[in-house]
């Protein structure tokens, strides 16, 4: 692994189909060390990760990387036919140690090998290095969880030995005993790293933070906490500029005000003194220019101030964060205490395993849904919400019910967002479901926005307005909400949820997201629903 690996990013420019500007003319540059990037959905975490891996083209600018590359994309995709020594790479150099082993010299096979005679050995142990010894390399991939997934193509990554690492969302998905094994990556990582997250414990891991905001990045020594505590200082310092500004743009105004005063003041003596005729015409004239200019120039100068001081408290205002929060009002929600809202007894979900005992849901409850990868908390979800139909035991919602997929892929692309919306509002107005998508922070010319080019916090944003639109769920489903969402989302969500009047269960590893949304129990799924508490799952048992 190379010490000296470094990105760097000149003068980059670059659009989304629809035309909308993400860079224009962005210096970034980025070298050994963990570097954690942050930033509100939409501002171009994502797309600037895959410049720089080159899977997007800038319109203008250069990107380098200096030192091999490796990229952890947000959404890991693998084809589930291929066996894991396929997806590491290592398939042909296996064959060829296996012919030499059963006595076949051929040179080619050496030539395959080359010098890497240990690839079984180190694969293994990448592996096992990752919690994923237990698979072994003859494995297929439609075998593995979706987090067992993202962890293959981690080891992969990292037997390629990268001095540059680009990690998008690497703890989706992720249960807690994975997460702590990607953890160990990110502590042990002595090249470039650079990572997009909202998980909070990754980034108290990095040595610097860069927040990316209106198309400029921002840089800040230290860890995540770190951050937070300089942002506020400086968010207070600049509060305390815009106080003192408007304190001058009043003064500034009253002193206006009062040369108006004063010069509409010596207008009327001048024109008594004119029509007195006490002095003469000629010296009451000079004097009333005299005046005149005099007045004119003193009015200028405190108008003058004035801009001054409007412009300093313009850029005082500009500098203090004013990010918007979506707002869900949903009174029709409501559920009566001990209204039985769900009931699950022994379902068996086409694909996952079956779950053994008993559930029933009652009335307002929180319910964390919680579990290893590939427990079975999704197939669950997509069974309760109708998706899925149980090869037997039952699973049925007795009120409406509104699911969110971890995949938001309930959009159609190719149409608006006030489009889709709408779609699942049919007797709402244009007006009203704009009114609506705008409590989302869809306004105006962003509504009409195509769902191809969301970022995945902006498209979970969509599919929310979508999910509570008329009729309301009263049976909340979210299967890890958390995961497209940014940092100031994550923190914001709670609050929005605080709204919801009805039933909620939440799929998540994420414990302090579930903590401040108020959950009520706390369940893991291991073949059967079993009690548990915060604690355990952060232990991960």
């Amino acid at each position: 692994m190379s010490t000296d690996a470094r990105v760097s990013c000149v003068s980059l420019s670059f659009r989304r189909p629809d035309g909308g500007e993400v860079f224009s003319g962005l210096d970034f540059s980025v070298g050994p060390g963990r570097t954690g990037l942050i930033g509100l959905n939409g501002c171009g975490k994502s797309t600037l990760i895959r410049l720089i891996a080159g899977e997007l083209t800038p319109q203008a600018g250069t990107v380098s990387v200096r030192g091999g590359l490796g990229h952890l994309p947000q959404t890991v995709v693998l084809d589930t036919a291929l066996r894991v020594d396929q997806v590491l790479g290592i398939a042909e150099r296996r064959a060829a140690l296996d012919a030499v082993e059963s006595g076949d010299v051929r040179a080619e096979h050496f030539a395959v090998i080359g010098d890497d005679w240990d690839v079984e050995e180190r694969s293994l142990a990448a592996l096992d290095g990752l919690g994923l010894g237990h698979i072994g390399l003859d494995r297929a991939v439609g075998e593995m969880s979706g987090g067992e997934c993202v962890l293959l193509r981690l080891a992969a990554l990292l037997l390629r030995d990268p001095g540059v690492l680009l990690l998008d969302e690497p703890t989706n998905n992720l249960d807690a005993y994975a997460r702590r094994r990607l953890y160990d990556v990110v502590d042990a990582w002595t090249g470039t790293l650079l990572v997009v997250s909202h998980d909070r414990e990754l980034l108290e891991r990095v040595d610097r933070i860069a927040d990316l905001r209106e198309g400029e990045v921002t840089w800040y020594g230290g860890n995540l906490p770190a951050y937070e505590e300089a942002l506020a200082v400086e968010q207070e310092a600049a509060r305390r500029t815009v106080r003192a500004a408007e304190s001058d743009v009043q003064r500034q105004r009253r002193e206006l005000a009062s040369a108006h005063v004063t010069l509409a003041r010596r207008r009327r003596y001048g024109q008594k003194m004119w029509d007195t005729k006490r002095e003469p015409k000629v010296v009451m004239g000079q004097r009333r220019r005299a005046a005149q200019v005099s007045a004119g120039k003193h009015r200028v100068l405190h108008a003058e101030r004035l801009a001054a001081a409007e412009e300093r408290l313009g850029e005082a205002e500009a500098a203090v964060r004013q990010d918007e929060e979506i707002r869900i009002e949903l009174p029709g929600t409501r559920v009566h205490p001990g209204t039985e809202v769900l009931l699950l007894r022994d379902p068996v979900p086409p694909y996952g395993p079956p779950l053994r005992g008993e559930l029933t849901v009652r009335g307002p409850e929180r319910i964390a849904l919680t579990g290893r990868n590939g427990a079975g908390k999704t197939a669950l979800l997509r069974t309760v919400a109708g998706e899925l139909s149980p090869l037997s035991g039952e699973a049925g919602p007795l009120v409406a019910t509104g699911y969110l997929p971890q995949r938001l892929d309930v959009l159609d692309d190719d149409a608006s967002v006030v489009r889709n919306v709408a779609r699942a509002a049919p007797e709402r107005t244009e007006n009203a479901v704009r009114a609506r998508l705008a409590r989302f922070l869809f306004k105006g010319a962003a509504a009409d926005r195509p769902a191809s080019t969301l970022s995945g916090g902006e498209r979970f944003r969509a599919t929310l307005a979508m999910l509570l639109a008329d009729p309301a769920p009263r049976l909340l489903l979210l299967d890890e909400p958390t995961n497209s969402l940014d940092l100031a989302s994550v923190r914001r969500l709670p609050e929005a949820l605080a709204a919801y009047e009805g039933a909620l269960i939440v799929a998540s590893h994420d414990v302090p997201f579930l903590e401040s949304i108020g959950i009520t129990r706390w369940l893991r799924l291991d073949g059967e629903l079993r009690d548990t508490t915060p604690e355990a799952v952060r232990a991960g048992r």
